[in-house]
């Protein structure tokens, strides 16, 4: 059933207070997505890639337009240490944030996490003088040098 259809057949709001058992293939990895099994009433990303689509204004509404293929590009940890991952939407560059539920990829998931410890916005020997400035010992194992 296609998002059109959805809108046809169910009333503004009703995913916000009804269970969501849709299956549907994810555009991005085309793999086969069941409702989720555990942690949450709605399936509203792919547990393999963890990509989503800008299908709603609101959580559950249904209301967006756009359309557009949603990427995860980072994750957060919420109230009662609860990760969620960050979507930013190709087409109109919406940021949302979707709980994370317990069959989503764990790989995917430290990747996207560890992704700005791997390529920090300068060079990692600047730590060193970082470290040496602040008074610091400056022995980190960075640049040839051990603790």
């Amino acid at each position: 059933m296609n998002r059109e259809n959805k809108r046809k057949t169910f009333e503004k709001g009703y995913y916000k207070t009804h269970r969501c058992n849709d299956t549907f293939s994810c555009r991005v990895c085309d793999r086969l997505v069941f409702p989720t099994p555990t942690g949450g009433d709605h399936r509203n990303h792919c547990p393999n890639c963890l990509s989503s689509l800008h299908v709603d204004q609101e959580p559950g509404d249904r209301a967006a337009d756009c359309g557009g293929i949603m990427d995860p590009i980072g994750v957060w940890v919420q109230k009662k240490e609860e990760w969620a991952v960050i979507h930013r939407c190709r087409r109109c560059g919406k940021l949302s944030s979707n709980r994370v539920a317990g069959d989503d990829n764990p790989m995917k998931l430290m990747s996207i996490a560890l992704k700005p410890l791997s390529l920090p916005p300068f060079p990692l020997e600047r730590i060193e003088q970082l470290t040496d400035a602040m008074g610091g010992s400056g022995s980190l194992g960075i640049g040839g040098r051990t603790p």
